[in-house]
């Protein structure tokens, strides 16, 4: 399902033996419509036991979500088959702002900017920094005179090895 009208079309054996889950990167305001109606459809639905929206693509819908309003373009790094990278332009154009996909700096068309005063930039989660750092060279290369960042949220989540996989501690001689 990917909308609020698939839940009213859902056809089920037994409502009362139902459970559902997110995909990670989907809008985590869709997941919300969607979960609210299956809620109200079906009232017995099991849900996680946790949030199962990846915390950092809660942290970039977040960020767009903030820039989106302040700017005339948002332009978002990362591959055109990355879902979370999609879920960020679209996030960026249900703001109001007009939001492209490029995968490097190299796509950026400069007739894009003609017009434009405030130029938004993010990334999909999985976009290498690198890819970033190119993009904002190249507009100020191409006139941008300045670039603010915004403050998000800092993410340091660390995920520690499965003790199957995690190397045993040195023993002192």
């Amino acid at each position: 399902m990917q909308t609020v009208d698939d839940v009213a079309r859902l056809q089920v054996r037994d409502p009362q033996q139902l459970g559902y889950v997110t995909q990670t990167t989907l809008s985590i305001d869709d997941c919300r419509e969607i979960i609210a109606a299956l809620k109200a459809r079906f009232p017995a639905i099991a849900e996680p036991k946790k949030q199962d929206i990846c915390y950092a693509t809660q942290n970039r819908q977040d960020a767009v979500k903030a820039m989106a309003p302040q700017c005339d373009l948002v332009l978002v790094i990362g591959s055109p088959t990355s879902s979370n990278s999609n879920r960020l332009r679209e996030v960026a154009q249900k703001m109001g702002c007009e939001a492209r996909m490029i995968g490097s700096a190299a796509e950026l068309d400069p007739a894009r900017l003609a017009g434009k005063h405030r130029v938004g930039v993010t990334a999909g989660a999985s976009a290498p920094e690198r890819l970033v750092e190119e993009l904002l060279a190249r507009l100020k290369a191409l006139g941008v005179s300045s670039v603010q960042p915004l403050h998000g949220v800092r993410e340091n989540m660390t995920f520690p090895l499965p003790k199957g996989l995690a190397r045993p501690k040195a023993q002192a001689d």
